[in-house]
């Protein structure tokens, strides 16, 4: 019998020139692989970077509890400081039980028994000799998890050297609630000075009578707006938390209260005007915008209105000023 000649379809040929191209780009993938680890390996100190690395993270995966010597035998020799540590908020931190790191006195300032036997004041963390960056983390190990302290690494606070041991103190606050040094505003004031004066001009709002507080309308815990205020100035939710009446929303609503918020024509902190207005005369206030100018994105006044009569002030007709929900003009509510 006659046997078929052996014929190669060229689909199979296909298939096998595929196949050792892949072959070869493996060899080569491993080859490469091989050189750059050798190439690791021969550069100096390669290894023991490794070790250290590895140290490091096992050192901050587990703490060593003989190294940790709990807030009793601090208050042996600290006895003043161990009164007002327990009368503050802090005492609850000998509740956790995630390890003596996070415990008492040492979850601030670090293990403490090499401390405790040689009473060397350089063998524990004491804050006072921390730059205020350094501090502050130390603090939002516990704090950085909320909304209030989030971004107080970020803050002005911070970028001006002024930590959390300038405002709180854990051992003796003047104020309780807080842990603050100082009452508000006082404790503001001893930095922020050029706000002072605002706060006793004839009309202010009652922040020295300690009706209202800086951190009413400021994180002063910092934040992503501008002068660290709670809310943009679009929202104003700061102000409509006293002035509801103000908030609408309103089917005519005047643009300013709406783009640049109720600084645009108040000031806030204090003011020599009524209403604590920007501007003695409240027509001069509302031209500010209402111009004939031709880049002004507000209508113009009509020109029957006469602006020589010096008592007929532009909110004694356009009476709802702040919105309307049945006038454009804001003629009535």
């Amino acid at each position: 019998m006659l046997r078929k000649p052996n014929i190669v379809r060229p689909g199979a040929a296909v298939l096998v020139v595929l196949l050792a191209v892949a072959c070869s780009a493996v060899a080569k993938r491993q080859d490469s692989k091989g050189d750059s680890a050798k190439a690791q390996a021969s550069q100096p100190g390669a290894k023991e970077k490794d070790k250290g690395a590895v140290a490091e993270s096992g050192a901050q995966a587990k703490e060593d509890p003989s190294q940790y010597v709990g807030a009793e035998t601090c208050a042996t020799c600290h006895e003043d400081v161990a009164q007002g540590y327990e009368k503050g908020p802090h005492w609850k931190t000998t509740l956790n039980h995630q390890g003596p790191q996070w415990q008492g006195c040492e979850a601030c300032h670090g293990p403490g028994k090499a401390h405790a036997e040689s009473a060397d004041p350089d063998k524990i963390i004491r804050f006072p000799g921390l730059s205020r960056e350094e501090s502050s983390k130390r603090c939002l190990k516990c704090h950085e998890f909320g909304q209030e302290h989030a971004n107080f690494l970020r803050s002005e606070h911070v970028k001006n050297n002024v930590g959390c041991i300038d405002c709180h103190s854990i051992h003796a606050p003047k104020i309780q609630e807080k842990l603050l040094k100082a009452p508000q505003p006082q404790l503001c004031y001893s930095c922020h000075k050029d706000v002072r004066p605002e706060f006793s001009k004839p009309f202010h709002h009652k922040v020295n009578e300690g009706l209202i507080n800086c951190s009413n309308c400021h994180n002063q815990h910092g934040g992503f707006l501008t002068r660290q205020l709670r809310t943009t100035a679009a929202q104003d939710q700061v102000c409509f938390n006293c002035h509801t009446d103000k908030a609408g929303p309103f089917a005519f609503e005047h643009a300013p209260a709406k783009t640049e918020g109720c600084v645009a024509c108040h000031s806030p902190h204090g003011s020599s005007n009524p209403r604590l207005l920007r501007r003695s005369n409240v027509n001069l206030l509302c031209l500010e915008c209402h111009t004939f100018t031709v880049d002004s994105a507000a209508p113009a006044i009509p020109s029957f209105h006469n602006q020589a009569q010096k008592y007929q002030a532009c909110t004694m007709c356009h009476a709802a000023i702040h919105g309307s929900n049945s006038d454009h003009f804001f003629f009535k509510p």
